[in-house]
């Protein structure tokens, strides 16, 4: 029978999530490059105490709309709905307004595990390659030490750190085939190519799926060997009209961040 990971729809795609999952939630730090779909899919399936493992912590739809990303959402999403218990992330505040998930850390409902970038994406890699463990001497005498076996190597302290085992990644790429190869576009291959096979469920939200064949071999950064299914994007965004107002907060925020230079 011939290999098909194309799943019709995004909440088909995440049905047999249960409660206590851990997510891998792929993205860099923009919309482009976050799995928008698939998190509303959790959104809407309402499973709960689940732990995510992200490099951010999200902006949020707001902020996306008001810098031009209409129906953009992030990881933030599942902090909005109270369905996150841990986050496990590098950088989980955002510089400019006091986002979700720094007010839920502070509120005490949430429980945030700071992990360096690096490191973060070696414990997800090392997950994936099947390796128990690695020293690295990033952290060290900082509060990431703290009650981590240590060792010296060439004379510099290192930490040990393990893989982080999901339950699911949800990632982000440009184009696939039904056998699951995936090709990204830009930073979007970042976390979300390394994510890919570190989870017993790889899902993949892609913009166009192509024919076998047309991929050519050289651009494929991830093998179907690591997909377990794919679903594509709907063509054009669409919102509820009720949905689409932009908070005074949110307008504040993107105009500081013009005025840092970064737009």
């Amino acid at each position: 029978m011939p290999i098909n990971k194309i799943v019709a729809s995004f909440d088909e795609a995440v049905a047999d999530m249960q409660d206590g999952a851990v997510l891998l939630v792929g993205g860099f730090g923009t919309p482009a490059s976050c799995p928008t779909r698939l998190l509303q899919a959790v959104a809407r399936l309402g499973v709960q105490n689940l732990t995510a493992v992200s490099n951010s912590g999200g902006f949020g739809r707001e902020i996306w709309e008001v810098m031009g990303f209409p129906d953009a959402d992030d990881v933030e999403l599942l902090h909005r709905t109270g369905q996150m218990k841990k986050h496990i992330v590098s950088a989980p505040v955002n510089p400019l307004v006091e986002n979700t998930l720094e007010k839920r850390a502070r509120a005490g409902e949430v429980e945030i595990e700071m992990v360096p970038q690096g490191t973060l994406a070696e414990r997800i890699r090392a997950a994936r390659a099947g390796i128990g463990g690695f020293y690295t001497p990033t952290g060290v005498g900082t509060v990431i030490e703290e009650g981590k076996e240590t060792k010296i190597i060439d004379g510099r302290k290192h930490l040990l750190e393990y893989p982080i085992k999901a339950d699911f990644a949800l990632i982000r790429a440009h184009k696939a085939d039904r056998r699951g190869n995936l090709v990204y576009r830009g930073t979007s291959r970042t976390f979300n190519a390394t994510m890919a096979g570190a989870a017993r469920v790889t899902i993949a939200e892609v913009d166009q799926i192509v024919e076998l064949g047309e991929l050519d071999p050289e651009v494929v950064v991830t093998p179907g060997l690591y997909v377990d299914r794919v679903v594509e994007r709907p063509k054009k965004a669409s919102r509820p009209k009720e949905e689409e107002a932009t908070s005074a907060e949110a307008e504040e925020a993107f105009k500081k961040f013009k005025e840092k230079g970064h737009a």
